[in-house]
């Protein structure tokens, strides 16, 4: 049996002592513990855990490391090589390139501040950017009425497209021929194009304002005294309005067509129908006046014309009975009586 070796890792030669000779970061784990049994090692794992809980004045070479570590490592941690702004595994002692990249603070406000700095969100605000407004309706212009488009008035006299009973103007554009109607009412207005002057059998374009304040356009073909809505709608470039309680429309409808029953061609000639009523739902009902105003002759749209039709409020002297009865009157005060 032999002794053992003076001064070597026998029994004798705790965990504790290999720990305070060699420090808590050189040390390593000595040959007996990782061969030992299990005992031994809990053994020698309690003795390194007695030694790390002396006060760290009787080991400063173990509690310096730690300290240390303890104080540098939240800055440490929070650190993160996308912060640095340079590459991953850069030494943190570059000081050079940390200056040049200006670090980034997590907080909310720099965020924030840096969000608006980089313009994702407007000046005005909206952290999106918004659909540009729609243009508004273009206003009928009038002084153009019998140079560069025809016009028809209805109304008072003097009226314009603001303020007449009914008011439509059409020009060419093109292929196109370009109607704009207006009229005082809070529901329809359309045009009529017939081959008399009387309702039934025309092709009708109307513009009609629905419950939701939009202002459609329409086709209808009339069929006696009754209208009925066409699929096949002519009308492009369409656009409307509801302002004033007036329906006011603009659109565009070829010149030539298919022949069809229900869509006439517009470069022949044809009476003008005017009407205009309420509406329902968006349905139109029976127009305003019993009997609604119409052209007095048939119109080309190659001739631009700009006629007046005063309403029934205003043809009360025009009419031929009321200018034979003022002439009566007059006569009859000039003479005297007998």
């Amino acid at each position: 049996m032999r002794r053992p070796r003076q001064g070597g890792g026998g029994a004798g030669s705790s965990a504790a002592a290999r720990a305070r000779a060699g420090g808590l970061g050189g040390g390593s784990v000595p040959a007996r513990a990782r061969g030992a049994p299990a005992a031994a090692r809990a053994a020698w794992l309690r003795d390194l855990c007695a030694a790390m809980a002396r006060p760290p004045r009787q080991h400063p070479g173990v509690w310096a490391p730690l300290l240390l570590l303890l104080l540098t490592g939240p800055a440490a941690c929070a650190a993160s090589p996308a912060d640095d702004g340079g590459p991953r595994g850069r030494a943190r002692g570059d000081t050079g390139a940390d200056e040049a990249v200006p670090r980034h603070d997590s907080s909310y406000g720099t965020f924030a501040g840096e969000f608006y700095d980089l313009r994702y969100l407007s000046e005005e605000g909206y952290p999106f950017p918004t659909a540009p407004p729609v243009d508004p309706f273009a206003k009928i212009k009038v002084d153009d009425c019998g140079k560069t488009k025809g016009c028809f008035r209805y109304g008072k006299p003097g009226c314009n497209a603001e303020t007449c009973d009914y008011f439509l103007s059409y020009r060419m554009i093109g292929a196109d021929v370009e109607f704009e109607l207006s009229a005082d009412t809070d529901g329809w207005v359309a045009v009529g194009f017939s081959s008399d002057k009387k309702m039934g059998g025309d092709d009708v374009m109307a513009c009609v304002h629905d419950d939701n304040g939009r202002v459609r356009i329409q086709h209808f073909y009339n069929v006696g005294q009754w209208a009925k809505e066409i699929q096949r709608n002519p009308a492009r470039d369409e656009e409307g309005v509801f302002e004033n309680n007036r329906v006011t429309c603009r659109f565009k409808r070829p010149v030539n067509v298919p022949r069809d029953e229900t869509i006439v061609d517009l470069h022949l000639s044809w009476y003008y129908l005017f009407a205009w009523g309420p509406a329902i739902q968006g349905s139109i009902t029976r127009h305003d006046i019993d009997s609604p105003p119409a052209s007095e002759r048939v119109v080309s749209i190659y001739k631009y014309e700009d006629i007046f039709m005063p309403s029934a409020a205003y043809q009360t002297f025009s009419s031929p009975f009321c200018l034979l009865l003022i002439v009566a009157l007059t006569f009859y005060l000039l003479m005297g009586t007998p």
